[in-house]
């Protein structure tokens, strides 16, 4: 070894610091290149604030609010919602979602029933349970109203939110909670 090398020799500590520079330009061009691609692979966000999650059709795509508006006011379209509990969101008058949507869980033994829209009512086939339309009981032997959720809409997103306010059917704290 050369006794007249030393750490502090200045040719060393500009090879070091050409070398760090030049590590740093292949980083930053390397990541931005990469940035991009990665995102690409990595898919949106379907859970929100709260515990929302993206509505979606029954094959696990996200519906576009627009879909759902292009029905007629009053008609409503069966989503998949809060861990796949089959849910009903209703279009208004004013061609908007409306903010609570109704699960489509008979409430006496689980099955999942169709909205009538001559008699404006959920009817049971299995058992005859019958629920109004903003699904309080109207004849059993059902004998809870069915489970609301918050529906919300940001652009083309439609968001189902857990509800765990007060029923604003019974006055009284939700049963499924």
């Amino acid at each position: 070894m050369d006794a007249n090398l030393s750490p502090n020799d200045s040719a060393l500590n500009r090879r070091q610091f050409l070398n760090f520079l030049t590590g740093a330009a292949v980083a930053v061009t390397a990541g931005s290149a990469l940035y991009p691609m990665v995102n690409f692979f990595i898919p949106p966000p379907e859970t929100g604030k709260g515990g929302a999650i993206l509505a979606k059709d029954q094959l696990g795509n996200p519906i576009p609010v627009s879909q759902l508006l292009a029905n007629s006011p009053g008609s409503r379209a069966l989503i998949a919602g809060l861990a796949g509990e089959p849910t009903y969101l209703t279009v208004t008058e004013a061609n908007t979602l409306d903010a609570i949507g109704i699960v489509d869980n008979c409430t006496h033994l689980g099955c999942t029933f169709p909205w009538n829209g001559v008699e404006q009512q959920f009817q049971c086939p299995c058992h005859g349970s019958r629920f109004a339309s903003d699904g309080s009981v109207v004849r059993g032997p059902a004998d809870r109203p069915l489970k609301l959720v918050h529906v919300l809409v940001e652009g083309e997103a439609i968001w189902i939110l857990p509800w765990t306010q007060t029923d604003p059917r019974t006055g009284t704290q939700p049963w499924w909670h």
